[in-house]
């Protein structure tokens, strides 16, 4: 019976997509552990893994980011994104490869399974005499190439020869100035934790990987001509998912026909600062016609502590698969999963989101054309109202979803990367 370890950094939005993962594997019969925070044990359990628990300094409650690392608070761009990188990912490198390797001497692996922020992974690569290491795509991919920016700059490709000169001179700049402090640190954890240099950037480790289980679509990734056959695509793990979310109250407004509705979203874990899209979103949106469903990503709806005009739904959340069939437009600040979910169903997009991984996904928002994006992680409301005025009035957008969606609809899913982890 094969026996696979799936690791994953204690965040929502990592943890999720690899809880599908696990139940599918654990279901086929396969042996399967989960390394992750403890905050995630009952949702590992239930997919049938074995749960395993990270060392308490790999650990830290993602509910609140800002109350585990009061040192992120007030840091935006590049300076936010490299204190995220060197804090929260890489500095638990060394603990998450000693969880990786008693997980191994209590009963070995046929091949490790991570998500790209899992660093302990990318420590495991720099030894020769190892299992398999398979990296599971949850973020957008990060692999070099000529014709593409390095990740995390959020810049579109840009075609020719002036665009590969341009993604030369930002990729050394990335390398010297903007990312020098994350890769110096990983150089130093990774050597402490193995006795052995990282073989290249870090953040190209996936590039090294035994195989890249990419969870999206070649149309909603940036053309990379010549990636080694490692690297496959196999679209969401969310597809066709049902949930068991009941509908609210209010429900029935959906269904009235008179108003187009606009979904808006902060996902469940960049939620506690309403300011940065679900206030702007809502007053923009009061005069606009439409009718506005707000999801507060479990949080209580009370702490929606500005006036809400009377076009407003709310609920903490909301089932996806049959919220979207009715949605005209979804308004998010950029999770991969809920843009995925929104694609899916042929839904376009206004984004805004700037942090972490989010720069990445709303560039290709806009780069594939399934809707707009505002740039900024605090949008006026009169902008996401002129966002919103013109992906409904123009069905490109939508066709573009819908496109993409069809692309999701015909990829492999569970069976694909079940394929792959087999070998």
């Amino acid at each position: 019976m094969p026996s696979y370890l799936v690791c994953s950094v204690p965040v929502h939005g990592h943890v999720t997509p690899l809880l599908e993962v696990a139940r599918h594997l654990a279901g086929q019969g396969h042996s399967v552990r989960f390394l992750t925070g403890a905050r995630y044990r009952d949702k590992v359990e239930a997919t049938g893994a074995t749960f395993l628990p990270l060392p308490r300094e790999a650990d830290y409650d993602d509910s609140d980011m800002d109350a585990s690392f009061p040192g992120r608070i007030g840091r935006t761009g590049a300076d936010g994104i490299r204190y995220d990188l060197c804090t929260i990912f890489i500095a638990p490198a060394g603990a998450q490869l000693a969880a990786i390797d008693a997980a191994i001497e209590d009963e070995p692996v046929d091949a490790i399974l991570a998500e790209t922020l899992f660093a302990g992974a990318a420590a495991m690569l720099t030894r020769p005499d190892r299992p398999r290491v398979i990296n599971l795509g949850i973020l957008p991919m990060s692999i070099r190439h000529p014709d593409v920016a390095p990740t995390g700059m959020g810049v579109p490709p840009m075609r020719g020869p002036f665009g590969r000169l341009r993604n030369a001179v930002l990729t050394a700049a990335a390398d010297l100035i903007v990312f020098k402090q994350v890769q110096r640190l990983a150089e130093k954890v990774f050597f402490s934790a193995t006795g052995r240099a990282i073989d290249g950037p870090v953040l190209d480790w996936t590039a090294r990987a035994d195989a890249v289980v990419q969870f999206t679509v070649p149309g909603f990734e940036y053309p990379r001509p010549g990636l080694p056959d490692t690297v496959h695509f196999v679209g969401p793990m969310s597809r066709g998912a049902v949930s068991d979310v009941p509908v609210p109250d209010w429900w029935g407004d959906l269904d009235d026909g008179a108003r187009p509705v606009v979904h808006v979203t902060q996902g469940t874990v960049a939620n506690k600062d309403y300011r940065q899209l679900i206030r702007p979103a809502v007053e923009g949106l009061a005069d606009v016609g439409v009718l506005v469903v707000v999801s507060t990503g479990g949080r209580d709806v009370s702490t929606l502590d500005f006036p809400l005009p009377g076009n407003v739904r709310v609920a903490p959340y909301l089932p996806y698969d049959k919220l979207l069939p009715r949605t005209d437009v979804m308004v998010s600040n950029g999770g991969y999963g809920g843009v995925h979910y929104a694609m899916e169903h042929g839904v376009p997009l206004v984004v805004a989101g700037r942090t972490e991984d989010k720069i990445e996904v709303t560039t290709r928002v806009g780069w594939s054309g399934v809707g707009l994006d505002l740039n900024t992680n605090y949008p006026d409301p009169a902008k996401v109202a002129a966002a919103v005025r013109k992906v409904l009035a123009d069905p490109g957008y939508q066709q573009a979803s819908a496109r993409i969606g069809a692309e999701i609809a015909r990829s492999p899913g569970l069976a694909g990367l079940a394929k792959i982890v087999a070998g």
